[in-house]
């Protein structure tokens, strides 16, 4: 049984990832400082291991304790808006996070690693769809430290022989279709767990930011593509890595939905009324991203299993009524 550690796997998708690591016979160890992470959403096969990639002390405990054949990383700050009011955040803590959690993968002999990048290295495209060669020009700071945590990867393949992937995923959306792992952030700033706590009676209103983007409503258009979809394209590239030294994917539906049509689909989906205001458009917003995924599809046969919005919004709602005050609410499944 190959033993992988995941960081950042108490997360939104890093828990949905580890969920099916776990169901496909991997022995699973967790990094994550619970920062924005719930030890609640982790099944109890796993070995957990709290603390901070910043901390080089903890992470070399970690790696002297066990032995990885591989590494997904996930740990990271992620929030487009946050990373342009706390640049350092992201261009500071991101990147040196993961040149620690790189030099220990080298010292310690990994032959894989998964990262957890963004459509958001993509601020403009030329081209929409977006594949996989369109050039990088990161959105935001965000964007920006994952590009350049990819180049770091691209060095330790050159120098060190490590097998990476890089996965570029779009606006990663819904919950687990058994319902005991979703999405739960604090504060939320999704659109579709927004969207879903109107429903709830949790706010007022949603705000849509912009409503004059040159699209056919006015409002931005995204790809939004289900957590277990995401889950299964990183074991897809993780086994891939077997045969291939490195790759980049970006991975979507290649459908996109504009903000109003979202809000459309989750008043059918949950039957309420979801009341709006229109805002003004955030700095950083482009009006349409929309992945073209047919690198990965060709190469190592992903497909979608939830392909369309009211399904994903479908496994949302699902989960945050089970859950309305996310994972702080009494368990009412098995795991």
């Amino acid at each position: 049984m190959a033993k992988v550690l995941v960081t950042g796997g108490a997360g939104y998708v890093g828990s949905h990832t580890v969920d099916l690591l776990v169901q496909r016979g991997y022995d699973v160890v967790v990094l994550d400082n619970l920062y924005m992470g719930h030890q609640a959403a982790l099944p109890k096969q796993v070995t957990f291991a709290q603390g901070d990639l910043l901390d080089r002390a903890f992470l070399e405990n970690v790696f002297q304790s066990h032995q990885f054949e591989g590494i997904f990383h996930f740990a990271s700050h992620t929030m487009v808006g946050e990373s342009t009011q706390k640049p350092w955040l992201y261009l500071r803590d991101n990147i040196v996070a993961s040149s620690y959690l790189l030099e220990a993968a080298v010292q310690y002999d990994v032959k894989r690693f998964i990262l957890s990048s963004t459509s958001n290295l993509f601020g403009e495209p030329e081209r929409i769809p977006i594949g996989h060669q369109e050039r990088v020009i990161p959105g935001s700071p965000y964007g920006e430290s994952k590009a350049v945590i990819e180049r770091q990867l691209h060095w330790m393949h050159e120098l060190y022989g490590l097998r990476y992937c890089a996965l570029r995923y779009f606006n990663a959306a819904g919950a687990h279709p058994n319902g005991h792992i979703g999405e739960d952030h604090t504060p939320e700033t999704h659109l579709i767990p927004v969207v879903l706590q109107v429903a709830l009676g949790q706010r007022d209103h949603v705000t849509i930011f912009g409503t004059d983007y040159p699209t056919p409503d006015g409002t931005c258009i995204r790809d939004y593509v289900h957590v277990m979809d995401l889950a299964q394209a990183h074991l897809l590239a993780y086994e891939a890595l077997s045969d291939v030294p490195f790759r980049h994917y970006n991975l979507g539906n290649g459908d996109g939905y504009s903000v109003k049509q979202l809000i459309e689909t989750a008043r059918y989906v949950t039957e309420h009324s979801i009341p709006i205001i229109e805002g003004e458009r955030r700095q950083g917003d482009p009006a349409i991203l929309v992945a073209d995924s047919k690198a990965i599809k060709d190469e190592l046969g992903w497909k979608p299993d939830f392909p369309d919005l009211t399904s994903i919004i479908g496994t949302a709602w699902a989960w945050h009524k089970l859950h309305p005050q996310g994972y702080s609410t009494p368990k009412t499944l098995d795991k």
